[in-house]
C-alpha cells in the first residue's frame, strides 16, 4: 500500500504585525493599575513577539484607536456578519500566497484532490471553490472541507490526505489550512479573555501531499479525549464574531494526561507503546507557552524537544489549525538542510482542541 508524504509545504501571513500595537492597545484601556501590570506580566510570559493581521494598526496622537480602515474601533464592535464578509475578501488573497510559496508550477494541473480546514469563516461557494478559480486548479478536482474543528483540524486534514494517498497511489492532494483569528477580537474588560486573544494571528499554509517518497511520510493517525473537558476549549458563533473560552485549567489537564500517556505505554494510548524518548523530532501545536510546558513535562521531554514549536508561536503566535503546519515546515527545512547520508528520523506530531482532544500522527523524516 502506498504511503503518504508531504513533499514540501508552503506559508504566509497577511502584511501587518499586530502584537505591539494590541499590547499597547490593551495596556491603555486598562483602567485598573493591578490588571495592568498583571497583562504586562503575563504578555511577557506569553514567548510571542509577533501576530499578523489582514488589519493594519492605527493610532492617534500615540493613542491606539484599532485599524487604519475603522473596522475596529474603541466603542464599536463589528457584527458577525461584517467579520464574514472580510473573511470572503481576504482568505482569498492569503491561501494564494501560500500555494505561491509552495511552488507548485506546472504542478498545479496535476492536483486531484483539495482538502481545506479552517475554523474562522464561513462563506458559499466555499473557500475550496475560491482556491480552485484563484489557483487554477482543474475545476473537476475533488474538494473536502474540514471544518470548525479548531487548532487541531490540521491534523484531520492530513488524515484525509493520508487517506486518499493510501487509497489512489497517483493522487496529488494540495491540503490549504487558513486562519484569520484577528478577525474575531472582541470588546472585553474581562482580563481572561484578553490575554486568550493575545495569543492568535492569522496564517495560511499550504501542503503537497502524495505517494513521492520525499520529505515527511505519514505513519498513522491517533485521537484521544481528556474526559470531563468539554468545555475547556469552546468555540461559538457569536452576533459580534465567534466566542472562544480557553481555560486556564487546560494546560493542568493536558499535563496530566500525557503524563498518565507516558505511565500507559501501552499499544492502546497515543504514543502506540512506544516512549517519547524513542522519538527524534517532536512537531506540538503552538498553541501557547504553557500548552508546551505541559507537552514538555507530561513526556518529560528534553528542554529543547519543543524549540521547532517555540520558534513559531515566538514569531507568530497562536494561528489555530495552521500552526502546527508551520511547525512542520520549519522542521522539513530543517532536515534538508542536514547532510545528505543523514538516517531517517522518526516523529511525534499532536494539536489540542475542543473537547478537550488531543489529535496525533506519526511521522518518519525521509
Amino acid at each position: 500500500m502506498a504511503r503518504a508524504h508531504i513533499n514540501r509545504i508552503g506559508t504566509a501571513t497577511p502584511p501587518h504585525d499586530v502584537h505591539s500595537a494590541f499590547l499597547k492597545l490593551i495596556d491603555q484601556s486598562l483602567a485598573d493599575p493591578r490588571e495592568r501590570r498583571l497583562f504586562g506580566k503575563m504578555a511577557e510570559r506569553a514567548a510571542i513577539e509577533h501576530r499578523f493581521s489582514d488589519f493594519e494598526p492605527a493610532s492617534d496622537g500615540g493613542r491606539m484607536i484599532g485599524d487604519a480602515e475603522g473596522f475596529y474601533t474603541l466603542d464599536a464592535s463589528p457584527s458577525t456578519g461584517a467579520r464574514m464578509a472580510r473573511f470572503e475578501a481576504a482568505a482569498p488573497r492569503l491561501a494564494l500566497s501560500a500555494i505561491d510559496a509552495l511552488g507548485l508550477g506546472d504542478e498545479r494541473e496535476r492536483i486531484t484532490h483539495l482538502v481545506v480546514a479552517s475554523c474562522t469563516g464561513f462563506v458559499a461557494p466555499g473557500l475550496d471553490q475560491m482556491i480552485v478559480r484563484a489557483a487554477g486548479l482543474d475545476p473537476g478536482v475533488e474538494r473536502t472541507v474540514v471544518g470548525f474543528m479548531g487548532c487541531y483540524a490540521a491534523v484531520n486534514a492530513l488524515r484525509l490526505a493520508h487517506h486518499m494517498v493510501r487509497s489512489e497511489p497517483e493522487a496529488r492532494v494540495l491540503v490549504v489550512n487558513l486562519e484569520l483569528c484577528t478577525l474575531h477580537f472582541q470588546q472585553t474588560a474581562r482580563l481572561q479573555e484578553i490575554l486568550s486573544m493575545m495569543l492568535f494571528g492569522d496564517g495560511c499554509s499550504a501542503a503537497l501531499v502524495t505517494a513521492d517518497e520525499t520529505g515527511v511520510a505519514l505513519v498513522d493517525f491517533r485521537a484521544a479525549t481528556i474526559e470531563d473537558s468539554a468545555e475547556a476549549i469552546t468555540w461559538r458563533i457569536g452576533d459580534h464574531g465567534f466566542d472562544m473560552t480557553l481555560s486556564g485549567e487546560v494546560p493542568g489537564r493536558i499535563l496530566r494526561a500525557l503524563a498518565a500517556e507516558r505511565e500507559r505505554n501501552d499499544d492502546g494510548g497515543l504514543l502506540r507503546g512506544r516512549r517519547p524518548e524513542d522519538f527524534d523530532v517532536w512537531a506540538v501545536h503552538a498553541g501557547g507557552r504553557t500548552i508546551l510546558d505541559a507537552v514538555e513535562a507530561g513526556f518529560q521531554l528534553a528542554p529543547t524537544a519543543l524549540d521547532w514549536s517555540r520558534g513559531v508561536l515566538r514569531d507568530f503566535g497562536n494561528m489555530s489549525s495552521a500552526t502546527l503546519m508551520f511547525v512542520l515546515q520549519r522542521i522539513l527545512a530543517g532536515a534538508r538542510s542536514a547532510a545528505p547520508a543523514s538516517p531517517p528520523k522518526d516523529g511525534f506530531a499532536v494539536a489540542f482542541g475542543p473537547g478537550l482532544a488531543a489529535e496525533s500522527f506519526r511521522f518518519q523524516l525521509v
